[in-house]
């Protein structure tokens, strides 16, 4: 740490003790803060020039309130994503493109410090003993971290900022992650309670699009929403927001994702919508749409619409319950209607490439394209089976 940061971290301890003593806390608008660190520099920090004093100044401040140096980033509504690598690489995604940010922490210290700021609130924390945490910050904002040993490059902190104003299907249609077309299609299999999984890569848009599904849920229906970080809005009144809760220090009172599955089947959902699918609650997850609870949702990583069935079937088998392929198959067969798959071009726009049937077939389990959008070309391939097109021919849709 420089002379200046460990000034920086002993005035700031001091201003916080000065805060306890008094039972108070620091002050928290901008004016009254900066004019209360100012005296304190003043009083405490031996004679500085105009530009260390006002470094000193800006850095107790930093290091005392909100996450510090990252303010300005969480306020700017063009960042999607900030990825601090350490004390001295900051990186931002902003309409796509990663690039850095104008912005640096003085030492390991002080980014531990905003860490610590971040988890402290919810009761988790990170040590050499538990070097690895996730965790949402109170505007939904996804958090996660891992710290040294497993890190070599000191603290990472990867923030995915939760966006003020969700996207609406118009918006998705505008910056051309879907047709016109295919958001009528989209809205008619919702409307026609099929059971869809969104599929894509790491940062694709898949929940942003699982979002803008669910926005097509009838106002009445009671939906349960199942998720690691609650990322989803609905905007519907009748919706009850679950959350998993990972095990606490002494590695108990952890709550996952398949249990919480398990118990939305008591609590009378008319559908269920599951964040991501990424361990053995798939199968639970089959198993519901298996038992009545048609309009359900849920995403996957995956690299294809296809291989979204075999890692489904693959985690499903993870429930280490002894059942064979052919029953997964079978179960899989019969839940699932549609698989919507996203991808994240070069320049950082995100667009569905295809969207494809699931077919059930002597007890076995494939796919049949539907719609395929090659670079800036879509088409219509097939047509859906009369059952599926039947449905959807009810909610107002036919091709």
């Amino acid at each position: 740490m420089t002379e200046l940061g460990e000034l920086a971290r002993s005035l700031r301890d001091r201003l916080l003790d000065s805060a306890r003593e008094n039972d108070a806390r620091p002050p928290t608008d901008a004016a009254s803060l900066r004019e209360r660190v100012i005296e304190l520099v003043d009083e405490q920090a031996a004679p500085l020039n105009a530009t260390e004093r006002t470094r000193l100044v800006d850095s107790v401040i930093a290091g005392t309130v909100g996450l510090g140096r990252l303010e300005p980033l969480m306020d700017a509504a063009e960042i999607d994503e900030i990825m601090i690598n350490g004390p001295n690489s900051v990186m931002v995604e902003r309409h796509g493109r990663i690039e850095p940010a104008q912005v640096a922490f003085e030492s390991e210290e002080e980014l531990m410090h905003v860490i610590e700021r971040i988890l402290s609130p919810i009761g988790r924390r990170v040590d050499e003993a538990s070097p690895l945490a996730d965790a949402r910050l109170p505007d939904g904002s996804r958090v996660n971290c891992v710290i040294p040993p497993l890190s070599l490059n000191g603290p990472l902190l990867t923030i995915r900022r939760f966006r003020r104003r969700g996207f609406t299907a118009a918006d998705l249609v505008a910056c051309e992650t879907i047709t016109e077309d295919l958001r009528e299609l989209l809205e008619a299999c919702v409307r026609a309670r099929l059971n869809v999984v969104v599929s894509g890569g790491t940062g694709c848009g898949k929940t942003t699009l699982l979002n803008v599904l669910s926005s097509f849920v009838g106002e009445h229906e009671r939906v349960i929403t199942i998720e690691d970080a609650a990322e989803l809005r609905l905007a519907q009144f009748h919706v009850l927001r679950l959350e998993s809760r990972p095990p606490n220090l002494e590695g108990s009172g952890e709550i996952t994702i398949r249990q919480l599955v398990r118990n939305a089947l008591r609590m009378r959902p008319d559908r269920i919508i599951v964040g991501e699918v990424r361990g053995a609650e798939a199968l639970d997850m089959l198993q519901a749409l298996n038992t009545g609870h048609d309009g359900s949702m849920t995403t996957v990583h995956a690299n294809s619409a296809a291989d979204a069935l075999r890692r489904i079937e693959t985690l499903a088998l993870m429930a280490e319950l002894g059942l064979p392929h052919g029953a997964v198959r079978e179960q899989l067969a019969s839940a699932l209607d549609v698989v919507v798959h996203l991808v994240r071009d070069r320049d950082g726009g995100r667009r569905v490439t295809e969207l494809v049937e699931v077919l059930r077939f002597a007890g076995e389990v494939g796919v049949r394209q539907v719609y395929r959008c090659d670079g800036k070309a879509s088409s219509w391939v097939a047509s859906f089976d009369d059952v599926l097109r039947s449905r959807l021919a009810g909610c107002g849709w036919a091709r």
